[in-house]
């Protein structure tokens, strides 16, 4: 089938998953999703969320991307449920349907995300930041045998984290963001030993690795729920440099005003091996991407601020 948020209960009916007494009332959107099609839909019997992967992404239908997406995404959860810490923070599969590229999971209820982190006005309390801390570990000490390279995913990624946003004519207009950020940018595009060291980076984050990755690792990653925390759309997982999520964690944190010693706290937890200088590039080449990159986010900053985040990046990754 192909799932829109107006698909018809009807059509939602034939899916080869409900129960016999099972009767749909409601289908809903989930929350706007970058990625995929993502729909609530409630019966007589409990909710479910049901998500499906396009050949693009959902919120930029013009960007194709690997349908398989919602594979790994399956493949993810199906890896972590070995774990009790992260079961706990994890949505329960209750049916995948490959052939339709069509996951299945319970609903964790109508939560929001950490976007709010952006409006610069809260701090995330301290059980946040352990859970958070708590996750990455718990998530990063898991060895699996084997896992999907998920290429293709990681090639799109490469494409706006490592290219597109250093390319001086990428057709995208910044000042339409926020007037002077095109002409700031040009510092950075025109850079080329920052621009070197990008592009080993990127070279580096296409290979494969040994640690399991959530790939996404950013607030609008991050459920809040009633029953707390909970981390979600892992489509971007795989094996790599572990430096990566902490990395893009980090680099969030900056973007959303958070207190320095939220950082030094998850560095004190955080006890598996670890290059502090791998963790700077990533860091900064995340920073880099999220203030004159295409994936925008609403941040509540003046030019002068993200200025000084943009010299901050340049630091990260040159130092």
């Amino acid at each position: 089938m192909n799932l829109e948020e107006n698909t018809s209960l009807e059509e939602i009916s034939t899916i080869p998953f409900w129960k016999a007494d099972e009767n749909i009332l409601k289908s809903e959107s989930a929350g706007e999703s970058n990625m995929n099609v993502v729909v609530r839909v409630t019966t007589n019997l409990r909710s479910v969320i049901i998500k499906q992967s396009k050949p693009y992404v959902n919120k930029f239908p013009q960007i194709p991307a690997p349908i398989e997406r919602v594979n790994v995404e399956h493949e993810f959860f199906k890896v972590i449920s070995k774990s009790s810490t992260l079961r706990n923070y994890s949505p329960q599969v209750l049916k995948f349907i490959p052939e339709q590229h069509l996951l299945i999971t319970e609903d964790l209820g109508k939560g929001s995300d950490f976007g709010g982190i952006y409006h610069g006005d809260f701090n995330l309390s301290k059980t946040e930041v352990n859970n958070l801390s708590e996750y990455l570990i718990a998530l990063h000490e898991l060895e699996p045998k084997e896992f999907p390279d998920n290429t293709l995913m990681k090639k799109l990624n490469h494409e706006h984290i490592f290219s597109f946003p250093f390319q001086v004519e990428n057709g995208f207009d910044l000042d339409s963001v926020q007037y002077g950020l095109q002409e700031l940018s040009l510092k950075y595009k025109t850079n080329i030993p920052l621009k070197r060291k990008i592009e080993e980076l990127g070279k580096r984050y296409l290979k494969q690795g040994e640690t399991l990755l959530h790939g996404d690792f950013y607030p609008g990653s991050w459920l809040k729920t009633e029953a707390g925390l909970k981390v979600i759309d892992p489509e971007f997982a795989f094996l790599g440099d572990p430096e990566f999520d902490l990395g893009v964690l980090f680099a969030h944190l900056d973007l959303g005003q958070q207190p320095e010693e939220v950082k030094t706290k998850i560095l004190h937890t955080y006890a598996l091996p670890l290059s502090p200088e791998l963790l700077n590039q990533y860091q900064g080449v995340e920073l880099l991407r999220r203030l004159i990159g295409i994936a925008q986010l609403p941040l509540n900053m003046t030019l002068d601020q993200k200025e000084s985040l943009l010299v901050k990046a340049e630091q990260l990754i040159l130092s």
